[in-house]
């Protein structure tokens, strides 16, 4: 496992390759009880491609963002999620420690705070023994939906969806998802691919959102 910085963080870094996948294979674990009660989450019906960041020298020039706050809450109308946020650390064995309680999710201490400028990453249960949990809804979202971030110097950070996409497991892109962007962007991410023989998830959805654009002048 390794530690590699993460341009456009303010120097702040973000674990990636094995670690990542451990995030989500590891610690977003499904009960047998879920799938006799609700059955599995939605799988994203829309889906598409995503590029991963411009090699280095083309990269777009810096964008501006908000001051970095730690977030509290985040909700996508849409689809009924609203979920409190924790803030994370990743701890030496490269997992992600999932809050408790049903209606939370993390977000990655190491990331850029949701519209700081750089990649700000969230992740969340889909479910657990007892029922739905925080990301239970992600895999219905589609690009054009909304979404925003509380934080906590009171402020809210407004994000629109640009793609939706499905990775196995075993081939998580690191750097499409954890790359550094110019401006301020959101990624959100939980599991889906519910194997009933194997009972775990084979694949996880990733969420890429950027900030909400403003309207022009009239």
């Amino acid at each position: 496992m390794r530690e590699t910085p993460a341009p456009g963080t303010g120097g702040r870094s973000i674990w990636t390759a094995a670690a990542a996948l451990c995030v989500l294979a590891g610690a977003l674990a499904v009960g047998v009880a879920v799938h006799q009660q609700a059955g599995p989450p939605p799988r994203p019906r829309t889906v598409v491609s995503v590029s991963p960041p411009p090699p280095a020298g083309r990269a777009t020039a810096p964008q501006d963002g908000m001051p970095r706050s730690v977030p509290t809450a985040v909700r996508i109308p849409a689809v009924g999620l609203n979920a409190t946020l924790v803030p994370e650390e990743l701890d030496g064995d490269g997992q992600l420690p999932l809050p408790r309680g049903r209606d939370r999710a993390s977000w990655v201490g190491s990331s850029a705070t949701p519209g700081e400028r750089g990649t700000a990453v969230l992740a969340g249960h889909v479910d657990t023994t007892s029922g739905p949990a925080a990301f239970y809804s992600l895999g219905a979202v589609k690009p054009g939906m909304a979404v925003s971030v509380a934080r906590r110097d009171g402020t809210t950070a407004h994000f629109t969806i640009d793609a939706v996409a499905v990775y196995p497991k075993d081939e998580f892109p690191d750097s499409t998802v954890y790359g550094p962007t110019p401006g301020p962007s959101l990624r959100l991410l939980t599991c889906t691919g519910w194997d009933p023989g194997a009972r775990e998830y084979r694949e996880n959805v990733v969420v890429y959102a950027t900030p909400r654009q403003k309207p022009a002048p009239g």
